[in-house]
């Protein structure tokens, strides 16, 4: 079953922050992962305003989703984003859709 990894995150310092951006890619796909959602200006429904960037990504499953994030490939990328954002990652199961 699929598995998505939600990330919020607030950018700090854009600049930095796109070569995050450059390089992220390459790591997911590696994991068979795609974009879902990448940024945009979110709308808030409910609740307090979201101001922040939201980004969501579609494993095979959450195991293969952890071993992305956990990924010394990701880790290495990761590092760029130090300084330049501050972010939160959950990762959670979809759900089987019957017709």
């Amino acid at each position: 079953m699929s598995a998505y990894i939600i990330a919020q995150v607030e950018v700090t310092n854009t600049e930095k922050y796109k070569e995050y951006m450059a390089k992220t890619p390459e790591t997911i796909n590696k994991y068979g992962g795609k974009f879902v959602a990448r940024g945009g200006a979110p709308i808030t429904l409910e609740g307090n305003p979201e101001n922040r960037r939201v980004v969501i990504l579609e494993f095979a499953d959450s195991e293969t989703a952890k071993k992305w994030y956990f990924s010394e490939e990701y880790h290495n990328v990761k590092k760029l984003r130090e300084g330049a954002a501050n972010a939160s990652f959950v990762v959670i199961d979809g759900v089987s859709v019957k017709n």
